[in-house]
This record gives structure tokens, sequence and C-alpha cells, in this order.
């Protein structure tokens, strides 16, 4: 490259501002792990519940009703959170998202304890009109701190701190409920702990360095500064979510997310009270191992982006395809027979929890293939948080419908596993349009850090973005 070029190329790219001192608080795996507590007490709690099978409760009609709920009133708060930002800032918006979750465990409880269902309901709308907000932030946030080389591995330990709850529901329920080999509703006594975990996880979220004091090793400001007038917020965001390269991953963002409530609902209907506080306990630990070795094909530096995006996509898509071609042929039998309950010891257990556990695993990968793909598409930091709160408000129109059609009595689990693969078949070819182009025309915030020098491309004489071995040739 000419001396003159390469001198243009360095006075356009961003000067890098590195602290004086660094300190360990500011660092983006502080923010990783700080991000991830807050996670672990609000929607991690919220999933260790879910993970006992509706809640924890003998049948899951009403629960799937309340989530339902849930998740549609998510999907306004979602879509209005880069507006919040605007007035509130990063770490009270998360402190907002994550004040709803406690009544709904509460709700749980006393429905459990003492039949009561307005509670469940209100609970539920509480948890609705926050958990929106906190779930479009966070995405912000996971998309936005890390250093490029580090976003996967990000990912990776903040959604371990997600499941994570479901390691310690799963162990406290599976303390207290080892000797049910029965079906039924479990003790009521978990949900004190998890209405306690959750009351706390508000306050966590000041452990979070705001974005103008976080350090990144690439000597990077995290820039999620929102200065637009709120009714020009919201024009721009739904300008974003029409644009071709959004609208075509939805039917994956979809699909991604559908199998929530179908593999809750299996949980409770064909597993005793123990199997199902075994399979919160060990699909958590599925999705930590999958999620984090996941996490190193999308953060391999040997390979472009364009590789990783494909590889990625190639990998979570086929298993997808396999877990539900699997879980048809299972409930189908289930169908045919629909009073089976397996415990640990029954014959047929094995093949049954097995599938339960892929399908929670290829759950984790794809989720974390999402962030990826949106962190990709967007490269303004405004943006970021406008793409965090459409995939979160996508991710919450899915699952309302989700959970409305599991809260049937007439919608059997063949029904459930055939419309997710269904749905998987259907998002493979749009997906596909827009992820061939990650690395070619889409680089989001690669761009920024392969210009500077710290990825694998550069800018060639047109103005595109080269990508080449190693470091970028400056």
């Amino acid at each position: 490259m000419s001396e003159s070029k390469s001198s243009s190329l360095l006075e356009a790219a961003p000067t890098p501002l590195t602290p004086v001192k660094r300190v360990w608080y500011r660092s983006t795996w502080w923010a990783a792990l700080a991000l991830g507590i807050c996670n672990f007490c609000a929607p991690g709690i919220w999933g260790a519940m879910n993970s006992l099978g509706a809640g924890g409760q003998a049948t899951p009609f009403l629960v799937n009703a309340s989530n339902a709920l849930t998740f549609g009133l998510m999907v306004v708060t979602a879509f209005l959170t880069s507006a919040l930002v605007r007035v509130i800032g990063v770490r009270w918006t998360l402190f907002f998202g994550a004040a709803g979750y406690a009544p709904y465990a509460a709700g749980l409880y006393c429905n459990n304890r003492f039949g009561n269902e307005w509670f469940l309901l209100l609970g539920a709308a509480l948890c609705g009109l926050s958990a929106g907000t906190f779930w479009a932030i966070e995405a912000a946030v996971a998309m936005s701190y890390p250093e490029v080389y580090n976003q996967g591995k990000f990912l990776g330990w903040w959604l371990s701190f997600r499941v994570g709850g479901q390691i310690l529901g799963g162990a406290i329920n599976l303390g207290l409920n080892a000797q049910r080999s029965t079906a039924g509703s479990v003790d009521p006594k978990v949900y004190i702990v998890f209405i306690a975990l959750q009351a706390a996880g508000p306050f966590t979220a000041f452990f979070l360095p705001p974005p103008s004091k976080v350090q990144r090793t690439d000597g990077q400001k995290v820039n999620l500064l929102i200065d637009n007038p709120l009714l020009v917020e919201l024009k721009e965001t739904a300008k974003l979510f029409f644009t071709k390269r959004f609208l075509l991953i939805v039917p994956l963002i979809a699909q991604a997310v559908f199998s929530e409530s179908f593999n809750s609902t299996y949980l409770t209907l064909h597993f005793s009270v123990r199997a199902r506080a075994l399979g919160s306990f060990l699909s958590a630990i599925v999705c930590i191992l999958a999620g984090n070795l996941f996490a190193l094909l999308l953060d391999a530096k040997r390979s472009p982006l364009a590789t990783r995006a494909r590889a990625a996509f190639a990998l979570a898509l086929t298993l997808q395809g396999a877990w539900w071609t699997w879980s048809v042929i299972l409930n189908a039998f289930f169908h045919a027979h629909p009073t089976t309950v397996y415990d640990w010891g029954d014959a047929g257990f094995g093949r049954a929890f097995a599938c339960y556990l892929a399908i929670a695993a290829g759950f984790q990968m794809q989720y974390m293939f999402l962030y990826f793909v949106c962190g990709a598409l967007v490269s303004e930091p405004a943006d970021i948080v406008r793409i965090g709160g459409l995939l979160r408000a996508t991710e919450s129109a899915a699952q309302a419908v989700s959970y409305g059609l599991n809260s049937l009595h007439a919608f059997s689990t063949i029904g459930g596993a055939s419309i997710n693969m269904g749905l998987w078949a259907v998002a493979l070819l749009p997906a596909w349009l827009v992820i061939r182009k990650i690395g070619v025309e889409y680089w989001g915030r690669h761009e920024r850090d392969y210009v500077r020098g710290e990825g694998e491309g550069r800018r060639g004489s047109d103005g595109t973005v080269q990508e080449i071995e190693g470091k970028a040739e400056l």
C-alpha cells in the first residue's frame, strides 16, 4: 500500500483512547460478569422456573397463558427501549428492566400454594412491562461492549449466567423432590429462594460500568449515546425494522425462540417431578458447554468473518433440523400414548430425555448466533440499541404466539414439534440470503476494528473492506 493511502487511512480511522491506568471494574470482562449476574437474578431465575416444566406447576396451561401475556407486552417495551435509554441511560434502563421479575415468581408461589390465579396474571403483566426493556438493553450491551475478537466469548460467558439460574433452580428442586417419582407440581419452598434472588436483581445493574467508562483492550470507546428526540428515535427504530436485512432474519429469530414453550410443556406433560428437576439441572450444564464451545467458532481468529458466519450457520441449523426430526418422531408416539409419563428408571426414558437436552442445547447455540448476526448488520452506536430492541421485540412476539398455542389443551406436543420443524424449514433460505453477505457486504462493528488493523481485513482502493489472513495491512 502506498504511503499516501496509508496516511489517509490512518487519519480516517479513529484514534484509540488508551487509559493511563486500567482498572478491573471497567474492563469488558467485568462488564460481562456484571451483566451475567444481573441476567442470573432476573431472566436466569425466570428460566430456572420455566425449566422446571411450566413454572413448576402440575399442568402447563395457565402458566403458558400467563407467559403469552408477558411476551405480548414485551413486544411493546422492547421496541421502546432505545427511546428509554435516551432519557435515563443504560444502567437505569437495566434496573427498570429487572424490576418486574420478582412479582411473577411471587405469582407462581401463590398459584402453587393457594391456587390463586389473578396474582399470577398480574405478575406476568408486570414482568412483561419491564422484561422487554431488560432484554433489549442487555442485547445492546452484549453487542457493543466487547472487543470484536472477544465477542463470542463475551456472549458465551454472559449467557452462561442465564442458564446458571437453571443449575441453581434444578439443584434446589432436585433436592426437595428427589423422592417424587410421579407427576405433579414442585415443592412451593423452591419459590422463596427464587423471589429473594429476583428482588435483588435490579440492584445488580449498578455493577455494570457506564458505556463512557468501559476500558476495552483495543482502546476504543463504547458509544451507546442516543440524542435524537423521542419521536425521531421511534421513527428510526421502525425504519431499521423494515430494512431488507432485518426482515429476512425475522423467520430465523422466530424459529430460534419458538422452542422454549414447547420444551417446557414437553417436560411437564411427559416426565415425573424429579425427572423434571433433573432436566432443569442437566439442561443448564449442557447449554453452558454447548454455548461456550460454539463461542470458540464465532471468535476463531484464523478464519475470515465470512467463513465463521457461514460455518456457524451451517452447524447451528443442521443440528436444529436433526433435533426437530427426532422430536416429531418421539411426539408422534406420545400422541398415540397420551398418558405416558417417564421417571428416570423407566424404559424409554433415555431417548425422550436426551431429545429434551438436545433441543435446549440447540436453543442456546442459535440464541448466541442471533447476537453475532445482528452485531454484523449495524455499525452506528444508536443502531446497536435499536436492533437489540427489535431483536427482542421479534423474539417476544414469536414467544407470545408459542406460549399462547401451548396454553391450549387441544394443542398437543406433536403439534408443537411439527410447527417448530416447519419454522426451521421456512427460516433457512431467507436467513442464508443475509448470512452469505456477512464479511462481504455486512460488517457491523467489525469494519471499524479491521480498518484500525485489529482484525483480518483492510480497505481497498475502492473503499470496501477486503479480508486477508492475519492483521490488516496499513
